[in-house]
């Protein structure tokens, strides 16, 4: 099995680890966290309804305007869960449950929940 086979299934196997424990509920939502390798995108899910709250990611033109090309990857994931969480609190969300979605918790999505708790989210 080649190393890119073996990183793809460890992935997903963490990713259905984390699935079967945490469920987005109308009362504890679910925060959703994917990151490409130039980009990163979060979302609050209620699965019960299958339905996304709000979302943000670093190709919203709202988050663009505040992005400066001289910025790393985990700035950039900062203000990107700031945005996240000025919405959240728009739309009277206040608990959610994080879902790293696989990735490891360092570096960007570090960053991306920091930076959600600190203005506002509770997880």
């Amino acid at each position: 099995m080649s190393l890119q086979k073996v990183l793809k299934a460890r992935k997903k196997r963490r990713k259905a680890s984390i699935r079967r424990h945490i469920y987005g509920t109308s009362k504890k939502l679910r925060l959703s966290v994917y990151k490409s390798g130039s980009h990163i995108y979060a979302q609050i899910i209620n699965d019960d309804e299958s339905r996304t709250i709000c979302s943000s990611s670093t190709i919203d033109k709202d988050v663009r305007g505040q992005l400066s090309d001289d910025m790393n990857k985990s700035a950039k994931s900062k203000i990107v869960g700031k945005v996240l969480a000025e919405r959240a609190s728009e739309a009277g969300v206040k608990k959610v449950a994080f879902d790293r979605n696989g990735f490891l918790f360092t570096g960007r999505i570090k960053a991306l929940a920091d930076s959600a708790r600190e203005a506002g989210l509770d997880f």
